[in-house]
């Protein structure tokens, strides 16, 4: 479709958390990067699902031929922010052999009786993967901050480990894509009573949701010094709008299909000779 609205800008560049970057001044309503309207949004992001697609097959096929390079897309939002969204609607079209999608929920007494991080690296995605971390690592500098369950110093041991392990994934291979999806305190409330007046949503709603929601200006609080301690060249914060569920998708997609493509893939060529094996093939 040539009369496809794109991004005018570069989507990385567009919402990346950059020094100094304030989450209080970042409007969870606007839709930065992109001029557009909901319509438009749906079409692009209709229009870049075999764009997507095919990077991820040549990501997926490059590692059998000896490649180590994957993505980790990391997720991270307060309740009813879409993640489950950007699952269905962005890595929908994906082949599902090559994704790797964990849930991160509280940790079971066997995980707690390790560091934080051990959970986490057993996840890590494998070589031409796309991996997808929905909540993360972060939660034990999030939640952990804000309920005050970690000391400032065992956070800021925490922040430390974060770095080193992000900066082992990249050394690996692996592209980091890390996202927060900033809604609204208004917009989380609307989807909390959309939740319970509708049967095919009422099964998500939690009163936790709602008990969390009472510590909102903590949890801004915890994701801003997220963001100040580990936003690193390597693997950067970005910050996406929220409130509209469609921009949010597209622009996720952009991150991903910015990230794919500084991979510069090539589809692998086997070391065969093609006109034999054509031979045998039509002699079988």
């Amino acid at each position: 479709m040539a009369d496809v609205v794109r991004f005018t800008k570069n989507s990385s560049a567009t919402l990346k958390a950059r020094k100094g970057f304030s989450l209080k001044d970042s409007d969870p309503d606007s839709t930065p990067g992109y001029d557009g309207d909901k319509n438009a949004g749906e079409e692009l992001l209709a229009d870049l699902d075999d764009n997507l697609a095919q990077l991820q097959e040549q990501l997926f096929a490059g590692s059998r031929f000896g490649s180590t390079r994957r993505i980790l897309l990391i997720l991270q939002a307060m309740d009813t922010a879409g993640k489950g969204g950007i699952v269905t609607h962005v890595m929908g079209s994906m082949n599902p052999q090559g994704v790797q999608l964990k849930s991160f929920k509280a940790p079971t007494p066997e995980e707690k009786s390790y560091d934080f991080l051990w959970r986490i690296e057993k996840e890590a995605p494998a070589a031409g993967m796309v991996g997808v971390f929905d909540r993360s690592h972060y939660e034990d500098v999030l939640i952990h901050r804000v309920h005050s369950w970690a000391s400032p110093e065992e956070l800021e041991r925490r922040y430390t480990a974060i770095n080193d392990f992000e900066a082992r994934q990249t050394a690996a291979g692996t592209t980091i894509v890390k996202v927060m999806l900033n809604i609204s305190r208004d917009e989380q409330k609307e989807r909390l009573l959309a939740r319970l007046d509708d049967p095919a949503k009422l099964w998500k709603y939690s009163s936790n949701d709602l008990k969390e929601r009472a510590f909102w200006t903590d949890y801004m609080d915890a994701y801003q010094a997220a963001f100040d301690k580990t936003s690193s060249k390597a693997a950067p914060w970005h910050v996406v709008p929220a409130n509209k569920k469609w921009y949010a998708r597209v622009a996720v997609q952009q991150l991903l299909l910015e990230a794919l493509e500084g991979l510069k893939l090539q589809w692998p060529v086997p070391d065969l000779d093609v006109g034999m094996e054509r031979e045998l093939v039509e002699r079988s």
